[in-house]
């Protein structure tokens, strides 16, 4: 039972001893108190207890120190508690310290907790980033499309890094600027003599403001010449206009045809009622005979009459249809 006893000490004094290093990081006290920097006990075991690794605010703190800059325990402990990336803001100050730009710790904070990097910011804002356009295409008045190339050289501006726009509006602005300033050109000719006229158009109208970048120049890289957009246009509308006018003659042809239809159909409505009336002549006839208006000497003289007609048409060759439609009508 006693070296059970024992046994339980020892653990017990193990285990409190390394609770005691964790809560209690006596070796980041000392380097601190080498290094120069006040931090106490207390302070150490209040970041373990808030769950703030108190080697990356001391260490944090170590280098701002060492750096000049004056920062307390406090501000780093509160910055991380609320997201922040306390080592690259340290970073960032001094570099912008060393380059003369005037930075301060509640405004690198204030950038790192927007999601911005606030070292490779003033990196930029030190040595100006060059950024790409993709190819804007534009059309000159002649008709000519162009496709242009530009080079963005940016500067970050540090007092807009808060709510300011990023690349993709620089972008934007710059190519909408391209296609103004080759459109209002007269010819094509001239933005290929003189493409420096982009860039100084484009320079002009202060693209940058409201975004997060300073514009320091803008270079036209390369200019290509496209497709012919005006002949192209003129093409497709003649080609429309044919197919409009094609349309109106067809719709003509159509209603002429319609029209033609309906003089046939007419004709032989007429030609019906000829037969139909023709058809009736016998009728009468019989009904004269029966009522006495007729004899039958009358109308053999009427039978030698015809007969006569029609041989007169036959010798002359203009009533065939006519006998032939007489012998039907016998």
């Amino acid at each position: 039972m006693e070296g059970l006893s024992f046994i339980f000490i020892v653990f017990v004094c193990i285990v409190g001893f390394f609770m005691f290093m964790y809560f209690v990081p006596v070796g980041l006290w000392i380097t601190a108190i080498f290094a120069g920097v006040k931090v106490t006990i207390g302070e150490l075991i209040g970041m373990r207890i808030r769950k703030v690794p108190p080697g990356i605010i001391v260490n944090s703190l170590i280098t701002a120190t060492k750096a000049g800059l004056t920062v307390t325990t406090r501000e780093l402990e509160t910055h991380y508690l609320a997201g922040g990336d306390v080592p690259n803001v340290i970073r960032a100050l001094i570099s912008a310290e060393k380059a003369n730009i005037t930075l301060s710790f509640k405004q690198a904070t204030a950038i790192n907790l927007a999601g911005r990097d606030v070292f490779q910011a003033v990196q930029i804002s030190v040595n100006p980033k060059v950024i790409n356009t993709p190819k804007v295409a534009a059309v000159a008045a002649d008709g000519i499309q162009l496709i242009a190339i530009a080079r963005v050289t940016v500067r970050a501006s540090l007092a807009q890094l808060v709510g300011g726009a990023g690349e993709e509006t620089i972008l934007a602005r710059v190519g909408e600027g391209i296609v103004t300033s080759i459109g209002s050109a007269a010819s094509h000719k001239e933005v290929l003599a003189n493409p420096d006229k982009i860039s100084k158009l484009v320079l002009s109208r202060g693209l940058d403001a409201g975004t997060a970048f300073e514009i320091l120049s803008i270079d036209i890289a390369d200019v290509d010449v496209g497709a012919n957009i005006g002949a192209k246009l003129q093409t497709d509308q003649a080609a429309a206009d044919l197919r409009v006018a094609e349309a109106r003659a067809e719709e003509r042809r159509a209603m002429a045809v319609a029209l033609e239809q309906e003089m046939i159909a007419k004709a032989q409505e007429a030609r019906a009622n000829v037969i139909q009336a023709e058809a009736e002549i016998p009728k009468a006839i019989a009904q004269a005979f029966l009522n006495g208006n007729l004899g039958v000497m009358d109308y053999y003289k009427m039978q030698n009459v015809q007969a006569d007609t029609e041989m007169r048409q036959s010798i002359s060759g203009s009533g065939s249809g006519k006998t032939s439609q007489g012998t039907e009508n016998k």
